[in-house]
């Protein structure tokens, strides 16, 4: 799946809480969409530094798997390195939206850059060195390395783009169409240089990606510094006052909490029975001619998001949504290949829509000094339960059959939909409109 002052409690006055859009005010104009050019200078440093770095997370499952398995290590072990990335990530993934808000997020994902970098040099020439690769213990230390860069970097890519283009949904569909393909060719490259050179080659171009995309992250420029000159107190208390803010829009925590549940239910046991009934029925060739059309419905719904601009976002992106059921209803009823690649598409196209529409709200709607701790709570709740879904579906699908908790899964994605649009804070905010300033991202 992919938004105030700080540590003075929780606002007060109606202006204070209610979003921008409900007040008829406007946001600061760093943050506000207004007219101009998209591909601005620090724009295409932001996009060669996404689509670069997501090319490169792409290859590291494969480059695991290809190694740990090449080495005669056994599969749970490919299992055991991704937790170790996971952890990590969703245990300092506040921290990194707090130290973000501190100190910029340009400088914490340069940090996070540096810190990736080393930990998949060092993997590099451990695979191409050692014989019989590395040892375990070595493979897990770095992959946690790996997450904890990972959480300091996610939470600032809520605020940068806001930062460096004003209209923020153009922005954000673009990079959304950019990750659906790197998700793409970023595996299928990984398999053919693992295929010729092994692992360790396979890694060395994952640093190479984290090289380039801290380089065009420490030359990029956006305007004004997140809380720069927001009274700060400690670490620990600028993670409550987080909490407080997040508590104070009905709108998102209404959404956060939705999704919570809907990744325990519905989002954590689709993938992995997903993957179970096509590899069975079908193949695993099937399955990653599958995942490839999903990715195709990714690029759709972010070229619709590019075009479609609604005045509610949050409802016209719940509708979207609809569209899991037809995936979950095609495995769940057994239905030929053709029909499994309508709904795989109709599921990339409908998410994809979706984080366009939620990222833009959330980047719009936050005032930029409190965004990076609340994006960071977003991303460790949803990370969490879908988590907790994933690793309940197996036991689960063994109880009562995979077919059923597809099946039922469908029902809840109806139901998700039904309650984000019965919600009025939810269904009824209203897209935030470009207002009189000159783009930020112009001059």
């Amino acid at each position: 799946m992919d938004k105030s002052p700080i540590g003075q409690g929780i606002p007060e006055t109606a202006h204070e809480i209610l979003p921008p859009a409900v007040l008829g005010t406007r946001v600061p104009p760093q943050t506000a969409p207004a007219g101009g050019s998209l591909w601005n200078h620090d724009f295409r440093l932001f996009f060669a530094a996404r689509t670069v770095a997501l090319f490169g997370d792409g290859m590291v499952p494969v480059a695991l798997a290809a190694g740990l398995l090449g080495a005669g290590r056994s599969a749970s072990s490919v299992g055991y390195a991704l937790g170790a990335w996971m952890g990590p990530f969703a245990a300092f993934v506040l921290f990194g939206g707090v130290l973000a808000d501190r100190f910029t997020p340009r400088r914490m994902m340069v940090i996070a850059d540096g810190l990736r970098l080393v930990g998949a040099s060092v993997l590099a020439v451990s695979f191409l060195v050692l014989h019989g690769g590395p040892p375990l213990w070595e493979v897990y230390a770095l992959s946690a390395v790996s997450g904890v860069g990972a959480a300091l970097f996610q939470p600032g890519v809520a605020s940068t783009v806001p930062r460096i283009c004003a209209d923020v949904q153009r922005a954000n569909a673009v990079l959304g169409v950019a990750e659906a393909l790197m998700g793409m060719a970023g595996p299928a490259f990984a398999g053919v240089v693992a295929g010729f050179w092994g692992a360790g080659a396979v890694f060395a171009v994952n640093a190479s990606t984290f090289g380039v995309s801290g380089v065009c992250l420490f030359l990029l420029k956006p305007r004004g510094s997140a809380g720069s000159e927001v009274r700060r107190g400690g670490l620990f208390t600028e993670l409550a006052g987080g909490w407080r803010e997040f508590r104070a829009r009905s709108w998102l925590w209404g959404v956060i909490s939705i999704w919570t549940v809907y990744g325990l239910t519905v989002l954590g046991p689709a993938t992995p029975l997903t993957a179970v009934l096509v590899t069975e029925e079908h193949g695993a060739g099937t399955y990653g001619a599958l995942m490839a059309v999903n990715g195709a419905g990714s690029v759709a719904g972010g070229l619709l998001a590019l075009r479609l601009r609604p005045a509610r976002p949050l409802a016209t992106g719940a509708l979207a949504l609809l569209g899991v059921s037809v995936a979950l209803l095609s495995l769940g009823l057994g239905l030929p290949v053709f029909a499994l690649g309508i709904g795989q598409f109709a599921t990339g196209a409908a998410f994809a829509f979706w984080l366009v529409m939620w990222s833009t709200t959330v980047q719009t709607h936050i005032p930029p000094e409190a965004l990076n701790r609340l994006h960071a709570y977003d991303v460790a709740g949803s990370l969490l339960m879908l988590a907790a879904g994933r690793a309940l579906a197996g036991p689960v699908a063994e109880a009562i059959g995979p077919e059923k908790v597809l099946l039922v899964g469908a029902g809840l994605n109806v139901g998700a939909v039904a309650v984000l649009l019965a919600v009025p804070a939810i269904s009824r905010l209203r897209r935030i409109r470009p207002g009189p300033w000159p783009d930020p991202c112009e001059g």
